[in-house]
């Protein structure tokens, strides 16, 4: 029995913004309704007291003082606060800019997860088009300020290009005093966008939606538009800078039946789309959702003053001083000494056109059919010598549109129509892979494949060889101006003497031998540490070998046996094909260089696998970690997503895992993939949903509390299956049975309100004698302070994941965020008599590996992005740890919030 027993503290009660958990009832909703709490001195730190064991026949006696923010696990913490009133940027533009173009920046160019971005940069305005899911992790890595973006501009309102925006507004609403926003633009209705983030964004006010093209509703009066009329340009921004126009592309299919436009009065909008429509070749078609428009963005600078000639206005009559200016601006003024009036185009050079960049993305065949048949861009394609009246030229068009697109012929054909524009193909090309878009953090991964490579795979790309890539260039032969797109390859705008592409800017490709020479230049011990590391797995080896019979040599590579005296049972014959635990996802709050957000890939190989938390870029890690392919092959293998709490960090990569798996699911019989998460993530689906089709079945985690699941056990035996839950939680124990589980039992931790932890329990298994093996238990401690439930949940367990977000010495800010320190996550292990703890989730004041006390590590690993843990090497895994702290001796405590800050810095 485990007890936590309030401290009698010498200071007076005087608010209840610090709880002290005490050991009265189980329950954890009771502990956070109780009104004793315990002011206490900043400098007095709470903390884990040690475990005595009494004379009690098996009863262990743990007396223990937490402290907690109860405000804040009650979602009260932000009561008091004043509202923001987060402003929009507004800057004096400069009508002659010295400097502008167009740049790649390349998220999911390595990992084909995401849309690639592009940046629109002038002397004191920046646009982005796009911002897929690691955006901001991106511009942290490359030092681009995201508080100097003014616009967003999304090709088509889905996961793949505003799966980063959340994070993006939730840190530009925490810059400074009152926080930054941004307007985002795109097609259609963004309410359902805007809808979606409302459950974990705190204020709608950060989020400066535009929409522009049409309106969906679902009622039989909606007018039918033709295609034509959405084809027409619509004008977004219209300044001495740059005019940004919009057309909508909408899927052929779709053509016989389209929105209201978005102009009607927003009290007549109807928040619902029908699910089907009838096609006119009478089959059922998918209905219109927003996320089926996509756009074509033109941008066209103003055009190029011709120079001024002094000596044409000096015979003109003209005097040196403001009139030169005026003409300069385009006025006409009047002769000092004859009586004419003298125009801008008796003293200046011919004007030169402005460039003119077009961003396509036609995601699909039946979107090409439109864009074929957009007339409004026929202006745009000839180019007659340098006549004024020869229309306009487009200097470049970068395409975002798919390899399966743009290598059809119809879809060449019309690129041909731009003459001599520079093409840069921004899709999804195959040679962009071998190129990490995050350099620091693939040299992160190289340094630790080299120490350990048994917990550290190389990464899933290293096995693709240049030859044996693709390129999307072989198809375009006959075009002599079109390229591949590169990460931050530019195209100069301006100075005009400039104008064309920049590769200056482009990272050097990531060669593992230079970054492994400078390790050992560095740290020239790391090679017997290689050494010591590979030893003990040889070791481990060599141990089960002394185990077996020389005969069974073949048997036992293949059903290891016994490990060591304290190991627990359910790792005897333990196969390497059982468990993996792949920890995609190490840091707290928001991605950083080293460490995305949290998620944690259960690989069951042949059973399927199952996510822990699913924050922001996800999907890019899985592809890091298996490759294109072999990531496509987990998310289609998904037997379950399991969510802990609604904050932003351990959800937002949700809809892209759901997308991805609806799109490799396309045409292949399948069951909805079943997500588990607080009843709050089931508003942010539905609402999602209205977007796209996410293809999923949700079941609140209090269903899938102890106390729950045997309720609904004892109504199953009664075949009383009246509530409309039981059907879900049929198919959750179906799920649960397939992916060989015994259970997945969800319960509270104390965090904010609905905040969960969750325990896997593995099925019992037979060896080759008959002898019954208990299943491994795995757990995962979400987000939390110290706490009961967390205990009880984990007695036992095989492995602990627990979140260590602070060191020992910042207990008063743990306490304050509800998070835990690394000696607290020991310790609540250490009191469940957990064989393994793996810490995760670290503040970013820990860029690359946390402050802990080495004395207390004899059965925990600290934890790494694509750090891959299988059962089998869990004794090996504590004693990893001091090599792994070799590796990082020269690094200095960074907090990595200030390269955020950098990235997110207001402008001056």
């Amino acid at each position: 029995m485990v007890i936590f027993q309030k401290h009698i503290s010498n200071q007076p009660v005087t608010n209840d913004s610090i709880g002290i958990i005490t050991r009265h009832n189980w329950s954890l909703f009771t502990l956070l309704a109780s009104s004793s709490y315990s002011k206490r001195r900043r400098n007095v730190p709470l903390h884990l007291g040690r475990r005595i064991t009494t004379t009690t026949t098996t009863t262990t006696l743990m007396e223990v003082e937490v402290g907690f923010n109860k405000r804040r696990a009650e979602g009260r913490d932000n009561d008091d606060a004043s509202k923001k009133n987060l402003h929009l940027k507004v800057r004096k533009l400069n009508p002659i800019n010295t400097i502008s173009y167009v740049q790649i920046l390349g998220t999911g160019m390595d990992t084909q997860d995401t849309s690639p971005s592009v940046l629109l940069f002038f002397d004191r305005q920046r646009f982005i088009f796009n911002a897929g899911e690691g955006l901001q992790r991106f511009c942290t890595e490359h030092k681009i300020k995201l508080s100097k973006i003014d616009h967003i501009f999304l090709s088509r309102v889905c996961s793949e290009t505003a799966g980063g925006l959340p994070g993006l507004l939730l840190t530009l609403a925490g810059i400074g005093d009152e926080g930054m926003s941004v307007n985002v633009w795109g097609p259609s209705d963004l309410k359902y966008l805007v809808d979606a983030m409302r459950s974990f964004i705190p204020s709608a006010a950060m989020v400066h939606t535009k929409s522009f093209g049409p309106n969906f509703r679902t009622d039989e009066s909606s007018v039918l538009l033709s295609q034509s009329k959405l084809l027409d340009p619509i004008v977004l921004i219209d300044d001495e800078v740059v005019k940004i126009s919009a057309i909508i592309l909408q899927p052929n299919c779709f053509e016989s039946k389209l929105p209201m436009p978005s102009n009607s009065p927003a009290h007549e909008r109807i928040d619902h789309s029908p699910e089907t429509l009838d096609s006119p070749n009478g089959r059922r078609q998918p209905a219109a959702k927003p996320a089926d428009m996509s756009v074509v963005y033109i941008c066209e600078l103003p055009e190029i003053m011709g120079k001024f000639d002094p000596e044409k206005a000096k015979a003109l009559g003209l005097k040196p001083g403001p009139k030169y200016r005026e003409l300069q601006l385009g006025n006409s003024v009047k002769s000092d000494h004859q009586n004419i009036m003298v125009h801008p185009s008796d003293v200046m050079d011919p004007s030169l056109p402005g460039p003119i960049v077009l961003l396509v993305d036609c995601p699909t065949e039946s979107h090409l059919e439109t864009l074929l048949s957009v007339q409004s861009l026929t202006s745009y394609c000839g180019q007659l010598g340098n006549l004024p009246d020869a229309g306009k030229s487009v200097t470049c068009v970068i395409h975002l549109s798919p390899a399966s697109v743009v290598s059809c012929s119809n879809y060449q054909k019309w690129m041909k129509k731009f003459g001599s524009a520079q093409h840069i193909m921004a899709g999804h090309a195959k040679k962009n892979v071998e190129i990490p878009i995050l350099k620091a953090s693939a040299k992160h991964a190289t340094r630790l494949n080299y120490l350990c490579p048994q917990f550290f795979p190389a990464p899933g790309f290293s096995s693709l060889q240049n030859h044996s890539l693709a390129s999307s260039e072989g198809s375009f032969s006959e075009f002599s101006e079109v390229i591949s797109a590169e990460n931050l390859l530019k195209f100069t705008l301006r100075p005009y003497s400039h104008l064309g592409l920049d590769r200056s800017c482009i990272p050097s490709t990531v060669v593992s031998s230079e970054v492994i020479d400078g390790l050992l230049s560095e740290i020239p011990e790391i090679v017997e540490a290689a050494q010591h590391v590979n030893q003990l797995w040889q070791q481990s080896r060599q141990r089960k070998e002394d185990l077996v019979p020389v005969s069974d040599y073949k048997m036992m590579i293949e059903e290891p046996c016994l490990y060591a005296d304290g190991v627990p049972a359910c790792l005897e014959n333990i196969r390497r094909d059982d468990l993996e635990i792949v920890l995609l996802g190490t840091g707290s709050s928001q991605p950083s260089k080293y460490r995305n957000v949290s998620s944690i890939y259960i690989n069951l190989f042949s059973k399927g696998g199952l996510l822990l938390d699913c924050g922001e870029g996800t999907l890019g890690q899985l592809k890091r970690r298996y490759g294109v392919s072999g990531a496509d092959d987990a998310v289609r293998a998904l037997q379950c997503i399991w969510i802990s709490h609604i904050h932003a960090d351990h959800h937002t990569g949700l809809a892209r895992i759901l997308a991805l798996r609806r799109n490799l699911l396309k045409g292949v019989p399948h069951e909805p993939l079943l997500v588990v998460g607080p009843r709050q993530l089931k508003r942010y689906l539905d609402a999602y949903q209205r977007l796209e089709d996410l293809n999923m079945l949700f079941l609140d985690c209090k269903h899938t509390a102890a106390a729950s699941l045997d309720a609904f056990e004892d109504l199953n035996n009664n075949n009383n299956d009246k509530d409309a839950v039981s059907p879900i939680l049929k198919k959750f124990k179906g799920v649960i049975h397939e992916a060989g589980l015994k259970s997945l039992i969800s319960f509270p931790v104390i965090h904010c309100p609905q905040a969960f932890g969750v325990v896997l329990q593995a099925e019992e298994r037979s060896n080759s004698v008959g002898k019954v093996i208990p299943g491994w238990k795995v757990v995962y401690s979400g987000d939390t302070r110290p706490c009961p439930e967390l205990v009880e949940a984990s007695q036992g367990a095989t492995v602990l994941i627990h979140e260590a977000t602070f060191e020992e010495t910042m207990v008063d800010e743990a306490i304050a965020k509800n998070h835990s320190t690394t000696n607290e996550a020991i310790e609540m292990g250490d009191s469940a008599n957990a064989y393994r703890i793996i810490l995760t989730h670290f503040s970013q004041r820990y860029p690359k590996i946390p402050v802990f006390d080495e004395s207390h590590m004899h059965k925990t690993c600290v934890a790494f992005d694509m750090m891959s843990i299988n059962i089998a090497d869990l004794p090996i895994l504590p004693k990893v740890l001091p090599y792994l702290k070799l590796l990082f001796r020269n690094e200095m405590i960074v907090n990595e919030s200030d390269d955020v800050a950098d990235a997110v810095a207001p402008a001056s």
